[in-house]
């Protein structure tokens, strides 16, 4: 049986091996009994997520394009949002590089390394290709080997391949 206190003239350094051992003991119980828990609840999510039936995707064309006035009022609330944060606007070169050159310029602080951030990107677009092709409108080769092309635009899933990788 463990005590709480020490028993007069019982050396402190044995009662705090005890209690550590003790506390070590109660930790593993913890752990397993949380680990038996979390297995009971992922295997009913499990379940739960098998069951449900798919929603089809159906995409959805923007129709609706701001005036020169609305965009240049959204562009303003923007950096009031970034100043707000201590973050400011750095403009890229249009080139069809820009998405490179801006991620380019978040991670090393230069837009000049963009060369090197489209070639990890396409490398992530073709090691996980099973991740992204659902979402490219042409035959994925095709995708890639159009990604690598310096000019090409960046899109939606250049930037999710970025953001995978973490370049």
């Amino acid at each position: 049986m463990t005590h709480m206190f020490p028993r007069e003239g019982a050396s402190s350094s044995s009662t705090s091996m005890s209690s550590q051992r003790s506390e070590t003991h109660d930790d593993r119980m913890i752990a397993m009994v949380l680990s038996e828990e979390y297995a009971k609840l992922d295997g009913a999510m499990a379940k739960r997520l098998t069951n449900l039936t798919s929603i089809p995707h159906v995409p959805r064309i923007n129709t609706y394009f701001p005036t020169y006035s609305d965009a240049t009022m959204d562009h303003y609330r923007l950096l009031d949002r970034l100043n707000a944060y201590g973050l400011f606007e750095v403009r890229v070169s249009g080139d069809g590089n820009c998405q490179f050159r801006a991620l380019s310029d978040q991670l090393y602080r230069s837009p000049d390394y963009h060369k090197h951030v489209r070639k990890e990107i396409v490398k992530q677009l073709k090691k996980c290709n099973t991740l992204y092709e659902g979402y490219v409108p042409m035959k994925y080769k095709k995708y890639c080997k159009k990604m690598k092309k310096s000019g090409e635009w960046g899109d939606h899933v250049t930037l999710q391949a970025a953001a995978d990788k973490c370049i």
